[in-house]
């Protein structure tokens, strides 16, 4: 999860946040470098009265400045695309999760199983256990194993919400009558925090999203309390 004065990305916990994680760096280093060459340029237009007259009026620079822009954009657009097709691309999912937008919580869905069905509302300040984050943490948590395709079904019965976990490069708005998927693999064992995106009333700070990613085996003996409690 984000710290305090962190400027980067949260750590990646897919293999879909690890490629973006990986395209921004690409495309940082290629904005780098064309700043310091226009930056360049600018002083020693500024500090220098010499002219060269080959520079006024040539075929070839101006070649040069129009080729090489479009190259450029190549090299960004290239990557960009292929990330954009692995967030769309869904592979056999081994578990699918229907999450609701209400004002202000969420409930999921497990429809895989029977009958496993939960809301998810902020824990409040003076209930919060030791360890747990203010305004993050919820009374029941989205537990899902690791390294499983995950699918998420993203839908909301009231207003506009958006499902949101950056760790797991997710944002998925939830719209009434509508129902967007996404879907994502966790790596490794451990909590993610999110929060809805999207301004959805008096009270859209407090509808946060924890999810938690545990062994298979581990998942299963969590499920079963779950099922017999319902």
């Amino acid at each position: 999860m984000a710290h305090p004065t962190q400027l980067g990305f949260q750590d990646a916990a897919s293999p879909v946040m690890e490629e973006l994680l990986h395209f921004h760096d690409h495309a940082l280093m290629v904005v780098f470098l064309i700043s310091t060459l226009v930056l360049y340029i600018i002083l020693a237009m500024v500090s220098t009265k010499l002219t060269n007259k080959n520079v006024l009026d040539s075929q070839e620079i101006e070649m040069v400045w129009t080729v090489l822009p479009a190259i450029i954009l190549i090299f960004i657009a290239l990557p960009s695309l292929r990330i954009l097709y692995l967030m769309d691309e869904i592979n056999n999912p081994h578990l699918t999760i229907k999450a609701m937008g209400h004002q202000w919580y969420w409930s999921y869905e497990y429809t895989d199983y029977e009958n496993l069905e939960f809301d998810s509302y902020m824990v409040q300040t003076q209930d919060l256990a030791p360890g747990h984050f203010r305004l993050l943490e919820t009374d029941h948590r989205m537990v899902i194993p690791m390294e499983s395709p995950t699918r998420v079904l993203v839908s909301a019965e009231d207003v506009l919400h958006s499902w949101a976990v950056p760790s797991l490069s997710v944002k998925m708005d939830a719209v009434p009558g509508r129902l967007n998927q996404t879907t994502f693999i966790i790596l490794r064992p451990g909590v993610y925090y999110g929060q809805c995106s999207e301004i959805c009333g008096a009270n859209h700070s407090f509808m946060p999203i924890v999810v938690e990613a545990v062994p298979l085996l581990h998942f299963e003996n969590w499920s079963v309390p779950v099922l017999e409690e319902a």
